[in-house]
């Protein structure tokens, strides 16, 4: 077992099992062992790749929504161009760059990260050396003004609590120990009254994330594009309404155990995103809608086009591959999905118009 995991293994012995959220925390923010406090875990040598690093598509399109948004808008000004879990900066660099030649989008943005990891802090440093970025601990450290914000697969990896389904109502599952090892198991049942309404499209056996951290956070993001104006576009995995058990470790661009090593994977669970659209009232909500359509709609097929003319070879079978990836259905097209957040009245985000 890692480090950590003799730390967790202790601490339960002492005083119990820890629920999936309390072990998702420890896993992946310790300030010693956690996974994002020691590590750069993107790219060929890390564990995952995230779209900005397939192509940089993917940044420029969703930054000219996101500017669209604020000429829609009036083009307020100032206001705070944010971006939640940023990475290594590679989408806010190439949002940056595609947004450059949009009058006056520049001149009033205030540039903000929010970012916990010190490892990807000094990696962002770099990469929008030329921008100088505020960073942050937490969306309530932003300054209060409009609100522009983009969210890459950041909320999948917030910290959820499972419930399986009981005939008596809900069993949480939980983390504890079993010869030695940490492993998944239940605690007695109980009512949770914040799902009561699952009772009815819910059977026995069937397992129920929630995610308190992601309905916190989007309700402070609704609460600051209803109070000043804006809007936000939030990419990631998932489906409107949580049913199963998507609680998942990846190591090594592999499924792992997520319990063998703790601190060594990164561990995340499909989000939800119904919730999130209504914990981010009164704000109106867009979508969701699958990734694959937003981009066609933002026109990454001529995007796609304009760079493969000046590519040969190798390059361009990759830069051809990448656009397959973001966007086929059997790829990233389907399983990922945007939505988006706008005053009450504001017109839809682009990309993200009613069909």
């Amino acid at each position: 077992m890692t480090p950590l995991g003799d730390i967790l293994a202790r601490q339960v012995a002492r005083t119990g099992p820890l629920s999936l959220a309390e072990y998702m925390t420890a896993c992946l923010h310790h300030p010693d062992h956690g996974y994002y406090a020691t590590r750069d875990p993107l790219g060929a040598a890390g564990d995952f790749t995230t779209a900005p690093e397939i192509s940089q598509m993917f940044g420029e399109l969703l930054g000219l929504a996101l500017a669209q948004a604020w000429l829609d808008q009036g083009a307020p000004a100032p206001f705070v161009l944010a971006e939640l879990g940023p990475g290594r900066g590679t989408l806010m660099a190439d949002l940056l760059r595609a947004t450059a030649r949009v009058p006056g989008f520049h001149a009033g943005m205030t540039l903000c990260l929010v970012e916990s990891s010190p490892v990807l802090r000094a990696r962002q440093a770099d990469t929008l050396a030329g921008h100088a970025p505020g960073v942050h601990d937490g969306i309530a450290d932003l300054p209060e003004a409009p609100l522009f914000l983009v969210a890459n697969e950041f909320f999948d990896a917030l910290p959820v609590r499972q419930f399986q389904r009981v005939a008596e109502g809900w069993r949480e599952r939980v983390v504890g120990l079993k010869d030695g090892r940490l492993s998944i198991g239940l605690a007695p049942p109980a009512p949770v009254a914040a799902l009561d309404h699952r009772l009815a499209d819910t059977e026995p056996g069937q397992v129920v994330e929630t995610c308190a951290p992601a309905e916190a956070i989007a309700a402070e993001i609704g609460r600051r594009i209803a109070a000043h104006g804006g809007a936000a576009l939030i990419v990631d995995y998932g489906e409107r309404t949580s049913i199963g058990d998507t609680f998942q470790a990846v190591r090594g661009h592999a499924h792992a155990d997520p319990f063998a090593e703790p601190g060594a994977a990164d561990l995340t669970a499909h989000v939800a995103f119904g919730p999130i659209l209504s914990a981010a009232e009164p704000a109106a909500g867009h979508g969701p809608v699958p990734q694959g359509i937003v981009l066609e709609r933002l026109g990454i097929a001529a995007r796609a086009d304009a760079l493969a003319a000046r590519l040969g070879g190798p390059a361009r079978d990759q830069h051809l591959a990448a656009l397959r990836r973001l966007t086929h259905p059997d790829e990233m097209g389907n399983l990922f999905k945007v939505i988006g957040l706008t005053p009450t009245g504001a017109p839809p985000p682009p990309g993200l118009e009613p069909a």
